[in-house]
């Protein structure tokens, strides 16, 4: 494994000796995507040093393993002339994204430079939303005719596949029109008789997406079916691209950080997830503090709650100091049901209709998590205070608490997401507040019904 600490430090020993071949050497043994790791930790004078000497295949094969923001930076920072060449030398969909993250003006500045034909396919990629089949896929895919034979299409593929630096997974069958009639896998062609129709030997019921078809749908599909690649198309079923099993890998990975966030509250629909760590101060705040208001909000309710029985908190101090201990289980076990629920609905193995029997469900584990705590509570609250009647007032408060929190927690997803809000980004702060304000609103009833006459 590669020590990263050490590599900075021999390359940056290099710069300072000003050994310039000596450091070109260097960076050409790396892989492209541990040159991704040195271009992290290297400052933005180094990293743009090292990246000139870099030639045009290494340095489009860095671009496609570091972050949008570090893309940008990089290119603006270059001679035009020469970023023109390495974007020429990606594959269209990671073109498009490096566009697509620029301003407008400075990526079609960089358009009207690209190859004709290699700039109008990155230019209808960029028509597409980027989450969606149409904006992830790449336009280069390896198509054939059915009424080709065996020894056509491997004939086809040394040309083509050379020519254009295809991605080769399947070949894909199409007719004049483009449409998609079906596909054949490479085995099969290698293993089929040579004067062989490609008719007779390619599978017609196709897996395929369609442009529209959003991140998430697409994670499903290739999950479900396992393919290496899947083919897209349109409404009149033309074949426009295709989307690779590397291409969804990075796209699990970005909707596993999105739902990360989210849970916490930080928006990325607000500020691009890059920028929410390493980007503007004030971009990052943004990101941050919408939900955080809406929690400020419910947070005042717990307080007034807690007012309205200020007379409760004079006459018995005490029961002050048990309040973190019942927001804080109460908050924890509610987080559990959440996150069940809420991958459970990305997942498909919970669904709207089964919402009333995950509920129940999680009542009654709620209810039985409850009670150990709240049995565990009410000996500890009298081994300490010496005083029973408090224990048990503790140990309901708790068991109670713990059981909404639960039938809460799992009731908020299903809600949210039949209002079409996802439960992700909006479950985690509705279910603070909404605990805090239940949970103390049970206490403090309990404290005043059964301790204020007794203590």
């Amino acid at each position: 494994m590669m020590n990263i600490s050490n590599v900075i430090e021999r390359l940056r020993e290099i710069m300072d000796d000003e050994t310039t071949e000596q450091l070109r050497e260097e960076l050409d043994s790396f892989h492209g995507a541990d040159l991704a790791d040195i271009f992290q930790e290297l400052r933005p004078e180094e990293r743009l040093e090292c990246f000139k000497l870099l030639d045009i295949e290494k340095a489009a094969d860095l671009m496609e393993y570091i972050s949008p923001q570090m893309q940008v930076e990089l290119l603006g920072d270059i001679d035009q002339e020469l970023a023109s060449k390495i974007i020429t030398r990606l594959p269209h969909d990671a073109a498009a994204d490096v566009l697509g993250d620029m301003e407008e003006d400075e990526s079609e500045n960089y358009l009207d430079k690209l190859p004709h034909k290699f700039s109008e396919e990155v230019r209808e990629l960029l028509t597409y939303n980027e989450d969606t089949a149409g904006g992830i896929m790449n336009p280069v895919v390896l198509t054939v005719n059915s009424d080709m034979s065996v020894m056509d299409v491997l004939n086809h593929i040394r040309i083509k596949a050379e020519k254009d630096n295809m991605e080769l997974y399947y070949v894909y069958v199409v007719d004049k029109q483009n449409h998609l009639l079906g596909v054949v896998s490479l085995r099969k062609l290698l293993t089929s008789p040579i004067n062989q129709k490609v008719e007779d030997i390619m599978i017609s019921d196709i897996v395929k997406l369609h442009v529209d078809d959003y991140s998430e749908f697409i994670i499903d599909e290739f999950m479900k079916y396992q393919y290496n690649a899947l083919p897209v198309v349109d409404l009149y079923n033309r074949l426009k691209g295709m989307i690779t099993w590397d291409d969804v890998h990075d796209l699990f990975e970005e909707e596993t950080t999105e739902k990360i966030y989210a849970s916490s509250g930080i928006s990325t629909e607000i500020v691009d997830e890059d920028e929410i760590l390493s980007g503007n101060i004030f971009n990052a705040i943004r990101a941050r503090t919408p939900w955080l208001f809406i929690t400020l909000l419910g947070e005042f309710v717990a307080v007034n709650v807690a007012n309205h029985f200020d007379h409760t908190l004079s006459a018995l101090p005490i029961v002050a100091i048990f309040m973190p201990l019942l927001a804080g289980l109460g908050g924890n076990i509610g987080t559990q049901s959440i996150t069940l629920m809420v991958r459970g609905l990305s997942t498909g193995q919970v669904t709207l209709s089964s919402a009333l029997h995950h509920i129940i469900r999680e009542m009654f584990v709620g209810l039985i998590i409850g009670s150990i705590f709240g049995i565990l509570v009410t000996l500890v609250t009298f081994g300490w205070q010496h005083n029973i009647e408090l224990g048990i007032v503790v140990g309901v408060a708790m068991t109670i608490n713990m059981t909404m929190a639960t039938i809460i927690g799992t009731f908020t997803p299903f809600a949210l997401k039949s209002m079409n809000v996802d439960p992700a980004v909006a479950s985690g702060p509705v279910i603070a507040t909404t605990i805090d304000v239940v949970g103390l609103a049970v206490y403090f009833s309990l404290v005043s019904t059964f301790l204020l006459h007794v203590m």
